[in-house]
């Protein structure tokens, strides 16, 4: 067989290219919105959690058949959230976990009863309540541990714990409102839009970050040294880091002796046990 040449590939992926675009422009006006839909999803800005928890309320209450918080926590079963707060190592840091709807979908690919599916946009991997039964196959798959298991109103049997996992908000999204997580959150923690223009947004906002501090330090010293405001940002994520990593480490270090000192506290107590048995014997 003749091996094809790198400059016939490239030919060839010049015609494929031109092609594609040929057939979109051929498209009816009526499919713009198609052809140039990207995806939009939450975006979780880590560093500005505080962990207040309010987008955990807010997506149980959204999911409560009341959608009222002071009827939701009355209802049978309870509502279930669908973002997870996780506090972080160190005080004032927490991270909101979510799913992410992958594609491909390791959670779909292993549901043995099709009980989740992707929607129509795609954007969005859902789960049927009424087919799922519990086997937590989902749950050994997927990269994030964002599946729960609750009983929940529209499932199969109300004793089965079923899969819950964010869905998007679908009907809130569907009125041209944003997510409750996101309704909810007060600090931009979460936010949601079109992927490519929320990366666009936290290249800004890095950009702003290291021309400030840039602007802190004088860029020419008096040994003529052009980057020091760079080593001056550097310096300051390292002492940041340390600090962090400092406190986390002292927390552990807090933690085992305390262990330690609750162990040795129980073994004095059996020992002074025996001695009494003893010498009472």
């Amino acid at each position: 067989m003749k091996k094809s040449s790198p400059h016939g590939e490239v030919i060839l992926g010049a015609i494929t290219s031109w092609g594609v675009l040929a057939v979109l422009a051929a498209l009816p006006d009526e499919g713009l919105e198609w052809r140039w839909s990207m995806m939009r999803t939450v975006f979780v800005n880590p560093e500005r959690c505080i962990g207040c928890l309010q987008c955990e309320v807010a997506c149980a209450v959204e999911h409560s058949a009341s959608q009222d918080l002071a009827l939701a926590f009355r209802e049978a079963p309870l509502p279930r959230k669908r973002v997870h707060v996780q506090a972080g190592p160190v005080p004032d840091t927490a991270y909101p976990n979510k799913c992410r709807h992958c594609d491909p979908a390791p959670c779909q690919r292993v549901c043995p009863t099709g009980a989740i599916s992707r929607d129509a946009s795609g954007d969005l991997v859902l789960i049927d309540a009424k087919r799922c039964i519990g086997c937590a196959m989902c749950a050994v798959v997927c990269p994030f541990d964002v599946l729960t298991f609750h009983p929940l109103a529209g499932a199969l049997t109300p004793e089965v714990a079923v899969a819950v996992k964010c869905d998007g908000c679908e009907q809130r999204v569907g009125r041209g409102e944003v997510p409750a997580c996101v309704e909810s959150c007060k600090v931009d923690a979460l936010v949601y839009g079109e992927i490519n223009e929320l990366m666009a947004a936290g290249r800004l906002r890095e950009s702003g970050a290291v021309l400030a501090a840039m602007g802190s330090t004088p860029t020419v010293t008096t040994n003529g040294d052009p980057l020091a405001g760079w080593r001056s940002f550097g310096a300051a994520r390292v002492s940041v880091n340390d600090t962090a990593q400092g406190a986390w480490l002292r927390r552990r270090r807090e933690a085992g002796a305390r262990a330690d000192q609750n162990g040795n506290g129980e073994v004095s107590q059996a020992i002074d046990g025996t001695t009494r048995e003893e010498g009472t014997s």
